[in-house]
């Protein structure tokens, strides 16, 4: 029986798998569209998240829904989370063991949702999704298809507000995902 995000919500709103759960404030588990096509996944819930529980409402997910209405993905239609579902100390990147650990709960959010296309947003997810020993400067652009999955990582849009200089590369991505979306859409509604 597939388990819905509702009730999956409910199984691990008080997770003590990983030791993130000892200073979070809840479980941010992510939202949107469970029927889209495209999932976007971030690394962690920071400061901002934890506090509301939903995921990419600080600054980063300010230039995230910037970035989507520029690519005329809009936000409400696609689904975003993160590797992890409790804040990192600091907002530090989550650690091997804590993707290892929390990276069961993403993939029951893939079993319910079903996209075909994920997009990486980091380091972190892209390692623990597409390549371990991936390196997000050598790989963002570039598709990646596994299990039938499209997968594009790209730059956190953290790092794009740190060096605005990536916008630019980071654009790109996003126009290929726009394209894909879109091209999906259009299979999904003949």
């Amino acid at each position: 029986m597939q388990m819905g995000l509702d009730e999956l919500f409910h199984r691990v709103q008080h997770c003590t798998m990983c030791r993130l759960h000892e200073r979070r404030t809840q479980v941010v588990l992510g939202e949107g569209n469970p029927h889209s096509p495209l999932m976007i996944v971030g690394e962690g819930p920071g400061a901002d998240e934890d506090i509301q529980g939903r995921p990419f409402v600080g600054k980063a997910g300010q230039l995230l829904n910037k970035m989507l209405a520029a690519a005329e993905i809009p936000r409400e239609q696609i689904y975003i989370t993160n590797i992890v579902k409790c804040r990192p100390p600091g907002n530090r990147t989550p650690t091997e063991d804590e993707m290892n650990t929390c990276i069961v709960i993403l993939r029951r959010q893939f079993l319910v949702i079903r996209p075909k296309i994920i997009v990486t947003l980091g380091s972190a997810p892209t390692r623990a999704l597409i390549d371990p020993k991936a390196r997000i400067t050598r790989v963002r652009g570039q598709w990646v298809e596994k299990k039938g999955v499209r997968f594009m990582p790209t730059f956190h849009p953290a790092y794009l507000l740190r060096n605005p200089e990536a916008k630019r590369e980071a654009w790109a991505d996003f126009q290929q995902i726009r394209d894909a979306y879109k091209e999906v859409l259009a299979g999904m509604n003949s």
